[in-house]
């Protein structure tokens, strides 16, 4: 066999240089897939993902939901009729890479999104569980399945789940009420508290404000006129039905009434009527109405209904406490509409105000 040429010292300074350049490109190749992969991971974490328009913007995560299903509630939310996440894509793969995904890290909640929320910030959101408070309110409810539905929609609860615990005599007995007038626990106002509250948590939380409403000088106020808690919101939805428009006369309508349980006369109210005919689309009570055979019907039957028949508001709760004194037994509304009432203390004066609004009322057409 033919020995081998050797290599001539410049041939092996020839592979010399090749060795280090293709080291180099590599080096350099690899480099440069560095760089690419930290400049995305950092794109992909530290770069802003949530734009808002500057509006309110809320995800809303259930029970139950896993780390996709979140995220697809978080991409969802819109501002302006526009998707607040500018990258989905990307939020996934961090909320991955961070570890969303893992048993027990989804917390359900109401989370705000804010313009400039990078990815990292919204996992590290949703992982915490830090959710926003909301502002719950409920007013204009008669019956108790329109008190759940009003609830359902602020809350993380189901309807039928508020409904069967106000319709369940065992669960509204250990509030301190009956079905019939666990509707009183529940005073008009502004409670924050959190998204997903469940039902029963929802309940004793308005017991407790219901305790905190009734100081000991709104009960003092209560026991000098001989009413329960329940009696004063009952009347004070009477009251308030009465006068929808002008609070200022409230006082002096519950004094009406109150006069009137005084000396055992029927309040005969016509809301309570509407109440006990169940057809709140009537403008005109007529003596047809009147015959409805219901505990509510304050024609047929003495004293206080048995319970509420509207959420009275605090300030109608406040004018049966503190009603004027005075010695009208009557009252109807006045003729020109004006929303106030014509007062008297005989039924032969009541009687010819009575005929100046029911002419009226002809007049108008309203039957």
């Amino acid at each position: 066999m033919p020995t081998p040429a050797k290599k001539s010292a410049l041939e092996y300074k020839a592979d010399s240089i090749k060795r280090r350049n293709r080291f180099a490109a590599v080096s350099i190749t690899l480099g440069l897939i560095l760089v690419c992969f930290s400049y995305y991971f950092f794109q992909i974490f530290y770069t802003t993902n949530i734009d808002t328009r500057d509006k309110p913007a809320f995800a809303y995560i259930h029970r139950g939901d896993d780390w996709q299903k979140a995220l697809v509630a978080v991409e969802d939310v819109r501002a302006e009729g526009e998707k607040v996440v500018i990258d989905p894509l990307s939020l996934h793969f961090v909320g991955k890479l961070m570890g969303y995904n893992k048993p027990g890290a989804v917390k359900p909640g109401r989370y705000e999104l804010k313009t400039g929320m990078t990815n990292r910030q919204v996992i590290n959101l949703l992982k915490s569980g830090r959710q926003t408070p909301l502002k719950l309110t409920f007013t204009n409810v008669r019956l108790r399945r329109e008190l759940a539905t009003k609830l359902s929609k602020q809350i993380d609860a189901k309807p039928r789940q508020i409904d069967s615990l106000l319709s369940s005599p065992n669960y509204t007995k250990s509030l301190g009420f009956d079905t019939t007038t666990v509707l009183s626990m529940f005073i008009p106002n502004t409670y924050e508290l959190y998204w997903n509250t469940s039902a029963k948590n929802l309940m004793q939380r308005m017991k407790t404000e219901y305790e905190k409403f009734w100081t000991p000088e709104r009960d003092a106020a209560r026991e000098k006129l001989g009413l329960t808690r329940v009696q004063v919101s009952t009347l004070a939805s009477i009251v308030e039905a009465e006068q929808q428009q002008h609070a200022d006369e409230r006082p002096r309508i519950a004094g009406v009434y109150l006069n009137r349980l005084k000396r055992g006369m029927k309040l005969q109210a016509d809301p309570t009527v509407v109440y006990a005919n169940g057809d709140f689309s009537i403008k005109r009570v007529l003596n047809v109405h009147l015959q409805k055979d219901s505990p509510y019907n304050t024609y047929k039957y003495a004293g206080l209904p048995p319970g509420p028949i509207d959420l009275p508001s605090i300030a109608s709760i406040n004018a049966v406490l503190h009603p004027e004194q005075n010695d009208y037994l009557y009252f109807c509304a006045k003729e020109d509409f004006s929303g106030y009432h014509a007062f008297a203390t005989n039924e032969q004066q009541h009687l010819v105000n009575a005929r100046r609004y029911q002419a009226a009322l002809s007049r108008a057409g309203i039957m």
